[in-house]
């Protein structure tokens, strides 16, 4: 290729994928359902996009480190110790039992329907068997199911990407030794290349520990050294044996996120920012590998191997995982219907599939074709019928706001009570014992550590402006919604506060100096209708927030006052009386 086609692809694919991922967060859907039709259709039209004219021989190797840098950041976000309870039972069982079921149907019915021989259809029923958070979470947060059916799902979702890689990485060895004479010898390799994975895990992890714990390096210093720690060890276990480079990541990332003396900050921007790059721009480049010849005769036969996936499989896993568990009939048979591929099977059936190729392993083309049918289907048809299902399964909560107020002081308190008589599913959280009894006695739900599962919005209202700073800074992204905080006592006050962003609350003149000292005179949290128009808010009162007819909560920042509509409530701090 010229060098102009080259700048062109290589410009075309990093755009399609940010415009891909940016279209869809204005659309409210995973950006998989943009970026595989978007990049199919690209590779159709030119080969400027085709990663395999761009990067040549290339290609598979900087989608394998690709791949390990994915699955480091999956593993690092599994921190098992906040798996537990009747969530974990849950959870295990639909790895422990749903993983080798999976397998089995996958690989049985990929080779009758799709003539493939039996090492390919192994290979692709391990691919097959990981979801995935990137596509689960994006449509857990528009379904809004039950907490206990989003944290069973999300982890789940979390988990099959690792345990589905290692068992990508452990039956793609096997299947390679097995073109080898000698059952000794096949043995022989197949142990080599999980050992390899495994030692490097452990050399990268020792790697980590020195560079992160005893030198001590700064979050961007330490980030990039994360980076090419990951990068560099998966490297040379996949010069050692093909894919090894895969499990090492893995290891490194769990034991990242579970040995004790690791300190990884809730917030990675860098590494969250690159993780999302290095999707967008693997499923453009990899679905523009798959060429509409490529899908001839596979289409119905894919289609068969789907149906048996989505009606069968899942509904026999998630019906044997949840049997004798407390969850309800309706979360039982939502879990039936929700197992969306993603990332990780496209990247996986992208690395396999063409070095199995090269080994002669019958069907082995028709891997990457069929995966990439699997997840188009799957995710359109999870994501179409997932909200009328959850409806139906009565699993869903209310469309109406839930908010965590951070502060225990009365006005906070006297505010969840007005906010929770509104109908909103008012949370609370306080740092003093004191403060937390005073919360318990008002009827408030305390929320349980640091679960944020469902929360709409923070509202960071303690008598610390600091406080309330570092935490919007370190809330924003993690929190399901945005972050609010109470405006300073002075811009210059504290170290941390001026320097911030984030939404401040209320009018300008109500810091958190003022609401107290306002307080402390008389002045009371009450509500009271909106008309739509004129909002009428009497003299001397002040308006927080807006309760719109729906269940939202729209509070008034420094950037102005919601506009009120007709089925409004307002909350005023005034001295008016009324259901504080």
């Amino acid at each position: 290729m010229t060098t102009n086609q080259i700048l062109t692809g290589v410009g075309l694919i990093l755009a399609l994928a940010v415009g891909s991922q940016v279209l869809a967060s204005r659309l409210r859907i995973p950006a998989i359902i943009i970026l595989l039709p978007v990049g199919f259709t690209a590779g159709a039209i030119t080969t400027d996009v085709n990663p395999q004219d761009l990067l040549g021989a290339a290609f598979q190797p900087l989608v394998s480190l690709a791949v390990a840098v994915i699955l480091y950041d999956a593993g690092m976000s599994l921190d098992l110790r906040k798996l537990h309870g009747q969530t974990r039972r849950v959870v295990v069982r639909l790895i422990a039992i749903g993983v080798p079921i999976t397998l089995a149907f996958a690989a049985v019915f990929a080779g009758l329907l799709l003539d493939m021989s039996s090492k390919a259809a192994l290979m692709l029923g391990a691919i097959l068997v990981v979801s995935g958070p990137t596509v689960v979470g994006p449509l857990l947060v528009f379904i809004r199911p039950t907490d206990r059916l989003q944290r069973v799902l999300s982890w789940e979702g979390s988990l099959i990407d690792p345990v589905g890689g290692i068992l990508g990485a452990v039956i793609f060895h096997a299947v390679l030794a097995s073109t080898r004479q000698g059952f000794g010898y096949q043995l022989a390799q197949f142990l080599a290349g999980v050992c390899v994975g495994l030692a490097g895990g452990i050399a990268g992890t020792a790697l980590l520990w020195l560079l992160l714990r005893k030198l001590r390096l700064g979050e961007v210093l330490g980030t990039n050294a994360q980076l090419a720690s990951v990068i560099a060890v998966a490297a040379a276990c996949d010069t050692l044996r093909d894919d090894a480079g895969l499990i090492s990541a893995i290891v490194m990332g769990l034991a990242v996120a579970n040995l004790r003396g690791f300190d990884v900050p809730a917030r990675r921007p860098f590494f969250e920012t690159l993780v999302q790059l290095i999707i967008g721009v693997l499923f453009i480049s990899i679905s523009a590998t798959v060429t509409p010849a490529s899908l001839q005769h596979l289409v119905l036969p894919a289609l068969g191997l789907i149906a048996v996936l989505v009606l069968i499989t899942r509904p026999l896993v998630a019906l044997l995982a949840t049997v004798r568990t407390d969850m309800t009939k309706g979360e039982r048979r939502f879990t039936g219907w929700m197992a969306p591929r993603g990332i990780v099977a496209a990247a996986t059936a992208s690395t396999f599939s063409a070095a199995l190729v090269s080994k002669n392993i019958g069907g082995a083309s028709k891997i990457l074709p069929v995966t990439f049918l699997v997840i188009v289907v799957t995710v359109a048809v999870y994501g179409l019928t997932a909200v009328p299902v959850a409806r139906w399964a009565g699993v869903t909560r209310p469309a109406r706001a839930r908010p965590l107020l951070v502060g225990g002081e009365d006005w906070v308190v006297d505010l969840g009570r007005a906010l929770g008589s509104l109908g909103l599913e008012v949370l609370m959280w306080a740092g003093l014992d004191e403060q937390r009894q005073r919360i318990r006695q008002a009827g408030l739900e305390l929320a349980p550590g640091q679960q944020l599962e469902g929360v709409t919005a923070v509202l960071l209202l303690t008598e610390e402006d600091d406080f309330n700073a570092l935490g919007s800074t370190v809330l924003q992204g993690s929190a399901g919604g945005p972050v609010y905080r109470l405006g300073a006592r002075r811009p210059s006050h504290g170290v941390v506060a001026p320097y911030t962003g984030g939404q401040i609350l209320f009018d300008p003149r109500l810091t958190r100096y003022e609401i107290g000292r306002r307080y402390a005179g008389g002045a009371r949290i009450c509500t009271q209708p909106g008309d739509g128009g004129d909002p009428g808010i009497p003299a001397g009162s002040d308006l927080l927030f807006l309760v719109r007819a729906d269940g939202r909560l729209d509070p008034v920042t420094r950037v102005g006052p919601p506009d009120p509509q007709a089925g409004d409530t307002m909350v005023l701090l005034g001295l008016a009386a009324g259901p504080a």
